[in-house]
């Protein structure tokens, strides 16, 4: 006589499977089918890589960027002529530059003033076609308060700053075709000598694309007035802002209304914040692959049930649990999650240096952000896994031997 189990009672209890028998377990049905995993975990490793490579990206960046201000300076402010009352071009006083160099917590101050001229590779080139490069007077002093350095030649000195000698801002050596020191432009219908090019002004970029000739020589060939039209003032890095509220009325006593004061650090911060806003954007983008690639590994699993209801109803017939079974399919989602979340931080890594070699900024790639792309892959992995890993578990043993 067969004994009828009480309503109630617990199955008999199953053989435990360790941590490696899980692993081994789930790993089994994932390398049964290679190719279908590979193609599943391709599509988590894409999304995870976007992701790890726009924040890569972004903080090298702004590593860069940090490097440059550490290197410069946030402590470099600008004067400039504003509008007057009437809505017209105001007028810096001659006299500015001393001025502002007075002020106690200013370090050092200089200048430059737009001239009247124009400036080409030869006194045969059309004159409408002077490349967009400004002739600026420049006091000597500049390169020290702005932070200049020289891509080759020297900069002017006393000497040749009363003379026919010119440097060419590194934008403006390039639209000339002028590669080194010792080569002649055409500047204001007279002769000039290239005796310097200047390497890229991050703070001070309007230089870039300039002529600079020494105050002097711009007085005494090509008519200056000597009004300066930007001048650049070092201040003391605790104290910029007390300076800045001093430079306008300092400038111009008068009619201080007419001065406009600016810090030119600000503008490369007011970039890296629209660099932000983009990372946003990508970001997103990325995590839309993300969960496509989550999708995929649902379909995968789903897929697998599907092939292997024998597989299933003959362990439940040796007598697996349905816990068990649910836990092997469960592992199996996540190692092939985990499989595109490693592949995906390994390939947004190389990306962002690659990229980072490539324009010359160091490599950073955050941590939390490998870190969380990993962690991001199990959570997918575990929510594209589970209604699979519910439906093979809910298979019974009758049912899933008797399949095709």
């Amino acid at each position: 006589m067969t004994r009828r189990r009480r309503r109630g009672a617990p199955e008999e209890q199953a053989a435990r499977l360790g941590p490696r028998d899980v692993l081994r377990v789930g790993a089994a049905g994932l390398r049964a089918r290679p190719l279908r995993v590979f193609l599943s975990a391709l599509g988590i490793a894409i999304g995870i890589a976007a992701m790890i490579g726009v924040v890569g990206i972004s903080t090298s960046s702004r590593a860069q960027l940090q490097a440059t201000l550490d290197r410069l300076g946030t402590n470099l402010l600008t004067v400039a002529p504003g509008k007057d009352f009437f809505g017209a071009d105001a007028k810096l006083p001659e006299s500015a530059t001393g001025m502002i160099g007075r002020i106690p917590d200013v370090l050092s101050a200089s200048a430059t003033g737009k001239v009247d001229a124009r400036v080409y590779r030869n006194d045969h080139i059309p004159e409408g076609e002077s490349g967009g490069i400004s002739v600026l007077a420049t006091r000597l002093d500049l390169p020290r308060t702005v932070g200049l350095s020289m891509a080759d030649g020297t900069w002017l000195n006393a000497g040749t700053g009363r003379y026919p000698a010119v440097v060419l801002g590194s934008e403006a050596a390039r639209r000339l075709g002028i590669a080194q020191a010792g080569a002649q432009v055409w500047l204001g219908e007279q002769w000039f000598t290239v005796v310097g090019i200047l390497a890229p002004a991050d703070l001070a970029q309007e230089l870039d694309s300039a002529a600079l000739i020494g105050w002097d020589a711009a007085g005494s060939r090509l008519g200056f007035d000597g009004h300066p039209t930007t001048v650049y003032a070092r201040a003391a890095k605790d104290r910029v802002e007390q300076v800045r509220d001093l430079l306008a009325a300092t400038a111009n006593p008068e009619s201080p209304n007419e001065i406009e004061v600016s810090r030119p650090s600000d503008a490369l911060a007011a970039q890296n914040a629209t660099d932000q806003a983009f990372t946003g954007l990508l970001l997103g983008l990325g995590g839309v692959a993300l969960l496509v690639g989550g999708v995929g590994v649902a379909n995968t699993m789903v897929i697998s049930v599907l092939e292997r209801r024998a597989e299933i109803g003959l362990r439940r017939s040796l007598g697996a649990t349905r816990g068990q079974i649910r836990l092997q399919f469960l592992t199996e989602s996540q190692l092939l999650a985990a499989l595109g979340g490693v592949g995906g931080v390994s390939l947004g890594i190389v990306v962002t240096a690659v990229f980072a070699v490539i324009q010359g900024w160091p490599t950073v790639v955050p941590v939390w952000a490998m870190a969380g792309g990993v962690a991001a892959t199990l959570v997918i992995g575990a929510i594209a896994g589970l209604y699979p890993a519910i439906r093979a578990a809910r298979l019974a043993p009758t049912e899933a031997l008797a399949a095709p």
